[in-house]
């Protein structure tokens, strides 16, 4: 069993010198470390690290906040590890331990929190778009012919024009005239 650690800081003017030493304290055998916001979809290194560990390991933090960006990603996150067998301990938060039975409780709390959450977000958003679309808003891009150029362009390809030419005249990709229907 390997324990990893990984440290991130947010901008290049930090820095990792105190995460890197707690980590290193506290036993891990590599440390992967980023100075990149975690805004970033993109962590190159926690990628490496997710990649790298084994079932039996364990991945260690200084705090929560350095692994993941919001509730829902640190959640998928632990999610992935732990049907792998990875576990994952947070020095600042000595709660978020998935290798014990509390700290697995907790994690399951915590992920029918964010389910809720999701779900009262979807909900909010389906309503929203009802209620606009109730108030005449449309949605979706704008289309590029107008009706009378839809109808023309049908009909210059049912004459027997190319679809090419008809595209070029529209300034439309020769797809749109092929998918156009009578």
């Amino acid at each position: 069993m390997t324990v990893y650690g990984y440290a991130r800081v947010s901008t290049e003017d930090q820095d990792l010198s105190d995460q890197l030493e707690r980590l290193k304290t506290a036993g891990c055998a590599k440390v992967f470390r980023e100075k990149i916001s975690s805004a970033r979809a993109k962590r190159p290194q926690l990628e490496k690290l997710v990649e790298m560990v084994q079932p039996g390991d364990s991945v260690l933090v200084t705090k929560l906040d350095r692994f993941g960006r919001s509730t829902v990603e640190l959640l998928n996150l632990l999610d992935g590890l732990g049907k792998r067998d990875i576990g994952f301990r947070s020095l600042g938060d000595p709660l978020f331990d998935t290798t014990s039975s509390q700290g697995r409780l907790l994690l399951g709390v915590l992920a029918v929190i964010a389910e809720y959450e999701r779900d009262l977000i979807r909900e909010r958003t389906s309503n929203g778009r009802r209620r606009a679309m109730a108030n005449g808003v449309k949605f979706g891009r704008k289309r590029k012919l107008s009706e009378y150029q839809r109808a023309e362009a049908i009909r210059r390809r049912d004459a027997g024009e190319t679809i090419v030419s008809i595209a070029k005249s529209y300034a439309v990709d020769p797809a749109m005239i092929s998918r156009l229907q009578p």
